[in-house]
C-alpha cells in the first residue's frame, strides 16, 4: 500500500497510477448477498440454472456490486495522511464495459486524474479501472471525486 503525505503530494501525482489492489474472486454467495441487500434479484444474477442458458452462460455480477468494490480496492492501494477527513463527494462518470461472470477475479487500478483546491476542501478526482483477470477490457471505469479536508 502506498502512503501519500497530504494534498501537495497527491497533487504532484496527477496523471500517475497509484497502483493496483489484490485480485478478488466474485462468487455466487457474494452475488446473492448483494441481491438480498439491494433487492435486485434479477434472474441473470441469482438464478444459476436459467443464467446457464442465458447470454453469458452463467450468472453475472451486478454492475453496482462491481462499482461498490471501489472503497475496498482503494484501501488496498493507498492511504492519505495529513488530512482530517476524507469523504465521497460524487462520481463524474461511470461506465460498465463488460459483464463480470461468476467466478471471475477482479482488481482495481487507480490513477490520479485531477486535484481541485477549494474553500471547503480539496476535490481529488481518481480514475478507478476495475479489471477482469485475463480480459482485455475492464468491467468498469469510474471517475470518483473524493473531498479532502486538512
Amino acid at each position: 500500500m502506498r502512503t501519500i503525505n497530504g494534498i501537495d503530494e497527491i497533487e504532484s501525482l496527477i496523471g500517475q497510477e497509484l497502483g493496483s489492489s489484490e485480485w478478488m474472486t466474485m462468487d455466487q454467495d457474494a452475488i446473492n448477498t448483494f441481491a438480498d441487500v439491494t433487492g435486485d434479484h434479477q434472474w441473470i444474477h441469482v438464478d444459476e440454472a436459467r443464467a446457464a442458458e442465458g447470454p453469458y452462460g452463467a450468472t453475472i455480477v451486478h454492475g453496482f456490486f462491481t462499482l461498490s468494490l471501489i472503497p475496498k480496492f482503494s484501501t488496498e492501494v493507498f492511504t492519505i495522511e495529513g488530512v482530517s477527513i476524507r469523504v465521497n463527494y460524487g462520481l463524474n462518470k461511470v461506465r460498465f464495459l463488460q459483464p463480470v461472470v461468476v467466478g471471475s477475479r477482479l482488481r482495481g487500478t487507480i490513477s490520479v486524474k485531477d486535484v481541485i483546491r477549494g474553500d471547503k476542501g480539496t476535490q481529488v478526482i481518481l480514475e478507478h479501472t476495475i479489471e477482469i483477470e485475463g480480459q482485455d477490457r475492464p468491467a468498469c471505469v469510474a471517475e470518483v471525486v473524493t473531498l479532502l479536508v486538512e
